[in-house]
């Protein structure tokens, strides 16, 4: 989606359910009036009738969804009817941000409403304001979120009526979005060659190292933390963005999605880079961990393992030598296919915080397993380095700069010689 000129003044587009959510949504309206900032509302009720007249009526939602509004009430089936009507406000919505109508996006609502109007939102991208007001905010947000930058707004109590918290709420979900609409961001530059960096804590320190090295020669660095959705929202950057460069120092979501841990980016992770000839640096960092909830769900679901609790919402199984044989013979795969250049750089001295002679869980025989298996597997061992120091050695951060420069360099030649 591309727009065409920048709009006149900021509007807001308002998505809701106004045969549910009708009181509510006209009360976030009146926030945005005082504030000076219009709004559209989209009705994307089904059963009942909106309290006020609105901008983008359910029947025409419905019929951009490809039914009648009589059709989807006869569907049967809530779930059915609420996917025609994503459908027809997706549709409508884009074509609104298209012809440069609207500047952001809210919604308001519980769990269907959430579902729709997030689904609308994540159809946008990136800085492109998007507020929703939930109750399901509190919860596991994933459904909801995916790979966009939607801010959830927890209602506290339900989005029923206007009293001292909903009238609140609303109202500092009207002010956060006008901030955004109001001061967008100023000075990016957008020249600059763009080299992405995933990471976790347990190997920032290498990450960071990375990072301030490529940005004093000029490089913008974006940085992913792998936890699911942050592997996710890479993979998605890397295919529709111009990146010079991937340095995929954590791929510990491949063993999450294999081995039942909670940082799963399903199972294409680490195939976008190098599927899309883009030169990549591929480090083992934190395969030695799989990723659980609480210490007694880590327990009940791996028994008898060596495990470490991060915090109390966090606790990290060691990988054993089977596995990190199976993540050697995977990444081997993926490294296989590849359409451009990549190197692989394995720390011998530990794949993470963790996997360290200080950490709670160094397993040397555990990385020989994987290293094994990888170059068992590969078809061209000419890419791979085992280097002596661990992830967060200063050298180790070194070598991958300098294998990064021999890329930019053979880049740089290619296209001169063309």
């Amino acid at each position: 989606m591309e727009r065409k000129i920048a709009p006149p003044a900021a509007t807001v587009l308002l998505v809701a359910t106004m045969d549910t959510k009708g009181e509510e949504a006209v009360f976030l309206k009146t926030c945005f009036d005082r504030i000076g900032i219009p709004v559209l509302i989209m009705d994307a009720g089904i059963r009942g009738e909106s309290p006020v007249p609105v901008d983008v009526t359910r029947e025409q939602v419905a019929e951009s969804g490809g039914k009648t509004l009589a059709d989807v009430r006869n569907i049967g089936h809530e779930g059915k009817s609420l996917g025609v009507m994503i459908s027809g406000a997706l549709k409508l919505a884009q074509l609104l941000y298209q012809e440069d109508k609207i500047n952001g996006i809210i919604g308001l609502g519980g769990s269907m409403g959430t579902t729709l109007s997030t689904a609308v939102m994540r159809a946008f991208p990136i800085g492109f304001p998007k507020v929703m007001i939930s109750t399901m905010a509190s919860r596991d947000t994933r459904a909801f979120v995916g790979t966009r930058d939607i801010l959830m707004l927890h209602s506290v109590c339900d989005l029923v009526g206007i009293n001292r918290i909903t009238a609140r709420i609303l109202h500092n979900g009207a002010a956060a979005m006008a901030g955004m609409i109001q001061h967008p961001p100023e000075g990016i530059d957008k020249r600059k060659a763009v080299v992405i960096v995933s990471t976790l804590g347990t190997t920032e320190t290498c990450a960071q190292c990375i990072r301030s090295a490529l940005e004093q020669s000029g490089k913008e660095v974006v940085l992913f933390h792998t936890v699911g959705a942050g592997g996710e929202a890479m993979e998605e950057m890397i295919r529709q963005e111009e990146i010079a460069a991937v340095v995929d120092l954590s791929l510990h979501e491949m063993a999450d999605h294999r081995f039942g841990g909670e940082y799963d980016a399903g199972p294409l992770r680490g195939s976008a880079a190098l599927g899309e000839g883009v030169p990549t640096v591929l480090v083992p960092g934190n395969i030695d961990f799989i990723v659980t909830g609480p210490k007694e769900k880590a327990q009940d679901k791996f028994p008898g393992r060596t495990f470490h609790q991060h915090n109390a919402a966090i606790t990290v199984v060691r990988s054993d030598p089977k596995e990190m044989e199976v993540l050697g013979h995977v990444i081997a795969d993926t490294c296989n296919r590849a359409k451009g250049e990549w190197s692989i750089l394995i720390p011998m001295g530990g794949f993470s915080a963790f996997d360290s002679d200080s950490g709670p869980m160094p397993d040397p025989k555990a990385r020989q397993c994987f290293t094994d298996a990888l170059l068992q597997h590969l078809t061209e061992n000419t890419n791979v380095q085992t280097l002596p120091f661990h992830i967060n050695d200063p050298h180790f951060a070194q070598t991958i700069v300098q294998v990064l420069e021999r890329f930019s360099e053979k880049q740089s030649h290619l296209k001169t010689t063309k």
